[in-house]
């Protein structure tokens, strides 16, 4: 996970939601909805930073808060979130998908839960947290865990160690860490975060 800073919410949902009877079930712009929630997103799901676009196939809406526990909470912006499909096999499911309405502690739109100072990227691909209950909840609410995404981090973070020049200047690891960090417009990097804790850890060792 890695913070998403939220924009103004779209007009077409606060006209809605001071309609009459105003839910979101009824709620007509879900596709536009979704397309807003990506882009602001940067083009990666919410939760595992996987890549996800704004069609119906390839992302939902996530509410953080869940429509079941929360339901005056459904049409409130900073509780809506993009996420991916979240896998088809059982064990391999992630995201949404295995959250369903349980409620997690972090929020990745919030940013003063810090997620990046939580979450733990390890060169095995896992992630980890030192808080316990954190830790729980990436690998029982979230399976962030799931050996598809641990072997995909794993790949992007030896794409990265393979073009490492045999002495990197600090000037090429803070360019490397400023483009996976997103210091230029338009999508980010797939499974981003998981090279920008590396990288970081590299430059504090140099």
């Amino acid at each position: 996970m890695r913070t998403i800073h939220k924009l103004p919410e779209p007009a077409f949902l606060t006209y809605f939601r001071l309609q009459p009877n105003a839910s979101y079930a009824s709620f007509p712009h879900k596709p536009a909805l979704r397309f807003t929630l990506v882009k602001e997103q940067r083009g990666l799901c919410c939760y595992c930073l996987s890549r996800i676009r704004d069609h119906e196939n390839s992302a939902t809406i996530e509410h953080w808060h869940s429509q079941h526990g929360f339901p005056s909470e459904t049409l409130t912006y900073s509780n809506l979130l993009a996420v991916c499909k979240g896998g088809q096999f059982s064990r391999e499911q992630h995201c949404d998908r295995v959250k369903g309405d349980r409620e997690l502690s972090l929020n990745p739109a919030d940013p003063l839960h810090n997620v990046e100072s939580l979450v733990r990227y390890e060169g095995s691909g896992r992630v980890s947290s030192q808080n316990q209950e954190v830790d729980k909840e990436l690998n029982e609410l979230l399976n962030l865990n799931a050996e598809s995404l641990i072997a995909k981090r794993k790949a992007v973070l030896h794409a990265l160690q393979q073009s490492l020049p045999t002495h990197p200047s600090k000037k090429w690891l803070h360019r490397q860490l400023e483009y996976w960090n997103g210091g230029t417009p338009g999508e980010l990097p797939e499974f981003c975060q998981v090279v920008v804790y590396w990288l970081t850890k590299r430059i504090s060792r140099s």
